[in-house]
């Protein structure tokens, strides 16, 4: 998920897409967190660890 925000980031940037620039600042946030809780040892989405 991280790598998907970063790749609709880099996308809308080259292309000038606003709709795309923010669901990649959405999923890039998302992803982080998630990656977070996982790192922290809390289960996330009935997972253990979240990669």
């Amino acid at each position: 998920m991280i790598i998907l925000g970063v790749v609709l980031l880099i996308v809308g940037l080259l292309t000038g897409i606003g709709v795309l620039w923010t669901i990649g600042i959405v999923l890039l946030v998302i992803g982080v967190a998630l990656w977070a809780l996982g790192a922290l040892g809390h289960a996330v989405g009935g997972r253990r660890h979240y990669w």
